[in-house]
Parts: C-alpha cells; sequence; structure tokens
C-alpha cells in the first residue's frame, strides 16, 4: 500500500500539469477560433459594406474620380478596424495597443511619408481635378486613360491595354498633360514636296481635301495651309486645322492617307534626301 501511494504522488503533479495544458489549450484554441471567426464575419461584413457604399455612390451625381477615392479610402479605413477588432479578440488590450500605435506613429509615419504625400497627392487631385476618371493624360513619361483614382495611386490604361499605377504625390506635384480637357484640339501636319512644285496646285490640293472632311471645324479658327519652310531636300507646307478631341488621331490618320493619294494622282512629287557630289578637275 505504501508503494501504491508513494507512486500515485509521483503521478500527481504531472497530471496536474497535463490539465493545466489541456485547459489553457482548449482555452487557447476557443480564443483563435473566435479570432478567426471574427475575422471571417470581419471580411463578409466588408465585402457588403463596400458594395452598400458604391450602390449609394453610383446614386449619387458624383465624379467618377470621387467615387473611386472615397470607395478606397472606406476600404482601408474597415481593414484597419478588422484587425483592431480581432487583436482585441486575442486577448490584447486595445487601449494597449492604441497607445503602441501611438507611440510607433512617429517611425511610422517617416516610414510611409511618401504613402502619406501620395495621400495628400489624391486629396489635391480631387479638390483641383487636374484630371478625372476617363481622361487621357500624359505624366512621368506615360500615357493612357485614367481608369481610378485611389487614396494612393492614380491608375491608367494605356493604349495596348497595360495597367500602370502611378503615385498620386508625383502627379499633384509633377507635370501632367491632359488631352481630354478640352473639347477641341488643333492637328498639324507638315507635308514635305519636291523643289520645283507648283505652289499654288500644292495649296489648292490641300485646301479641296480639307474641305472634302466634314469632321475638321472653322472655329476657333479656320484651317490654316502655308509654305512653312525651304528645307535640304523639300519645300515644306505646315497644315493646321481645329477638330474635337475624340476625332484627333482619325483626322490625323485620314488625311495622311488622303495627301499621299492625291499627291500621287495629282503629279506631285515626294522629295527624300540628296546629297549632290562635285568632282573638282585636275
Amino acid at each position: 500500500m505504501m508503494l501504491l501511494t508513494s507512486t500515485s504522488g509521483a503521478n500527481a503533479p504531472i497530471a496536474h500539469w497535463i490539465d493545466l495544458l489541456v485547459e489553457q489549450g482548449a482555452h487557447l484554441g476557443w480564443i483563435l477560433i473566435k479570432a478567426f471567426l471574427v475575422f471571417i464575419i470581419g471580411r463578409l461584413a466588408i465585402s457588403l459594406i463596400n458594395k452598400l457604399v458604391e450602390k449609394i455612390l453610383l446614386k449619387r451625381n458624383i465624379d467618377p474620380s470621387v467615387k473611386s477615392f472615397i470607395g478606397s479610402l472606406v476600404h482601408v479605413v474597415l481593414m484597419i478596424l478588422l484587425i483592431v477588432s480581432v487583436v482585441g479578440v486575442l486577448g490584447v488590450q486595445t487601449s494597449s495597443f492604441a497607445a503602441l500605435l501611438a507611440s510607433a506613429g512617429v517611425a511610422i509615419g517617416m516610414a510611409l511619408s511618401g504613402n502619406l504625400s501620395n495621400f495628400a497627392g489624391g486629396l489635391i487631385i480631387l479638390v483641383f481635378k487636374p484630371y478625372k476618371v476617363g481622361d487621357f493624360i500624359e505624366a512621368q513619361d506615360v500615357s493612357g486613360t485614367v481608369k481610378e483614382i485611389q487614396i494612393f495611386h492614380t491608375v491608367l490604361v494605356t493604349t495596348d491595354n497595360k495597367v500602370i499605377y502611378i503615385p498620386n504625390g508625383s502627379l499633384s506635384s509633377g507635370v501632367v498633360i491632359n488631352y481630354s480637357y478640352q473639347t477641341v484640339r488643333r492637328v498639324e501636319w507638315t507635308f514635305g514636296v519636291e523643289y520645283g512644285s507648283d505652289y499654288a496646285h500644292v495649296k489648292r490640293v490641300l485646301d479641296e481635301l480639307i474641305a472634302q472632311d466634314t469632321r475638321i471645324l472653322h472655329e476657333p479658327a479656320e484651317p490654316f495651309v502655308a509654305m512653312s519652310q525651304l528645307a535640304d531636300s523639300s519645300i515644306n507646307f505646315v497644315v493646321r486645322v481645329w477638330v474635337k478631341s475624340g476625332d484627333y488621331w482619325n483626322v490625323y490618320y485620314d488625311l495622311n492617307r488622303a495627301v499621299y493619294e492625291r499627291f500621287n494622282a495629282e503629279g506631285i512629287g515626294f522629295p527624300f534626301p540628296q546629297l549632290t557630289v562635285h568632282q573638282a578637275k585636275d
């Protein structure tokens, strides 16, 4: 009996630790399950809220640029709140967590100074509207149609369907060319003809081609055709017309083709670089 009692006494601490481990493991497991459920439910709630905000913005007569910015901002704020909620469920005191974030705010601000400037740049873009969603712009050595204005980036889609993300900070402080801001644009060509060509003949042909294109406007100025330069191998004619912004490239390419066909039909020669060499006699 003494042997059994001593054996039972030796196993008591082990059983105690096993019970404690099981209890703590069950408690920890339940906390992790709750945190996981909060995360899943939170993600679903964020998805629903984002869709609700999107529907509300669609019903309002709000600029598409503002819609994309607000949608992106709401999503980021909700994700931050979800992270704080999950941390709270895990047992970390949210007040301590907030104090930790506050104490690290300076370091985070320095580390994210670029993103903060991009956020400020996004606000500047929304307030002063140098461009909006749907505009065709050129900036930072790239060009494309504005698809979205997010809180940190502006998303462009190029003519060959590439997606480019440009930081808002550089766009708000740099040079941006907006090709869609004005309703009309001026198209300009330079056509070279051979030396010896009849000036009146060339000008008459160009005037006729311009008159035949109904997309060419007479406001804010009449079409302009003139001899602009006596170049090394050609006589250059400059042509300037005004068109609607949406017709710019179609008019540009169509007149190029029309001039080429008409000049060939009229016997007006296109020059090519020439070099005359004179041989000196002994």
